[in-house]
């Protein structure tokens, strides 16, 4: 499989596909049938069926005959949680501008755009309906080093509308900002994950590479969510800095954050 990882094939692909499974990505289709899996991979439907047959062990899908693999809805995302701990969530606020400027050092390549329906993950972040349009979009980021991040952004069509050219011109922040949108910060999640297939592709790493996994979600001032982020980075060309002090009194002085930079080659 092209990686130096030292798990079992379908142990890779276990945590390949439960880290799917947490972004909802086969919410609206179900989880691909081993043939396909098996094709994906490079390997034999044997090694793709152990790695179901984990899935299936840890609640996160239900296998129903003649139709087809499923995720067993909000489970994948709970059971996710609990297995690395309640994720620390902050509010950061230089996010927004730090963003910002990346994406005007940064090349993008925009590799889809379209209007879609919400899945309940995508519904449940963005706190709108079930099924509710909104738009899409997939893009590459990178230096002249070489590819950086792969992203995935939905944006509420109540909120803006733009088009794939508007985006190959813009940050998307920047966008929303021309559509009226009044930021009022964001709320960011840090984990790992390892790269699938079309990620190792579009980030030029081998199949299960470690990467830095980020969910952001953007609200404006009046705290509605206006984005949702699903960005996977490479670590060797990307890291977050966060800027700490400590407040309070001498017995209870806690670590605060102040400022948020990212650095990337």
């Amino acid at each position: 499989m092209g990686t130096s990882l030292p798990l079992p094939k379908y142990h890779q692909i276990y945590l390949i596909l439960r880290e799917q499974l947490q972004e909802g990505r086969f919410d609206q289709d179900g989880v691909p049938g081993e043939h396909a899996l098996a094709d994906q991979f490079k390997v034999a439907r044997i090694t793709i069926r152990k790695a179901m047959e984990m899935l299936v062990a840890d609640g996160l899908v239900s296998r129903r005959p003649g139709l087809g693999t499923w995720p067993v809805r909000g489970k994948a995302r709970a059971d996710g949680m609990a297995a690395a701990g309640k994720p620390q969530k902050a509010h950061l606020t230089g996010l927004l501008e730090n963003i910002v400027n990346m994406g005007r050092r940064t090349s993008v390549q925009v590799l889809d755009s379209a209007l879609v329906s919400a899945s309940p993950s995508v519904a449940e972040a963005l706190r709108i309906d079930i099924g509710a349009p909104v738009y899409k979009s997939l893009r590459v980021r990178s230096t002249d080093a070489g590819p950086l991040s792969y992203i995935t952004t939905y944006v509420p069509q109540a909120v803006a509308d733009f088009t794939r050219e508007d985006l190959e011109r813009e940050p998307m922040l920047m966008l929303l900002e021309s559509a009226g949108v009044e930021f009022g910060g964001a709320t960011q999640t840090i984990s790992a994950r390892l790269a699938d297939a079309q990620i190792a592709h579009y980030l030029d790493v081998s199949l299960g590479s470690a990467l830095l996994s980020v969910t952001r979600v953007v609200h404006d001032t009046e705290d509605r969510p206006v984005q949702l982020l699903l960005g996977l980075y490479r670590p060797d060309r990307y890291q977050y800095q966060l800027q700490l002090s400590r407040v309070g009194s001498i017995d209870a002085k806690v670590w605060v954050s102040e400022e948020l930079t990212a650095q990337f080659h």
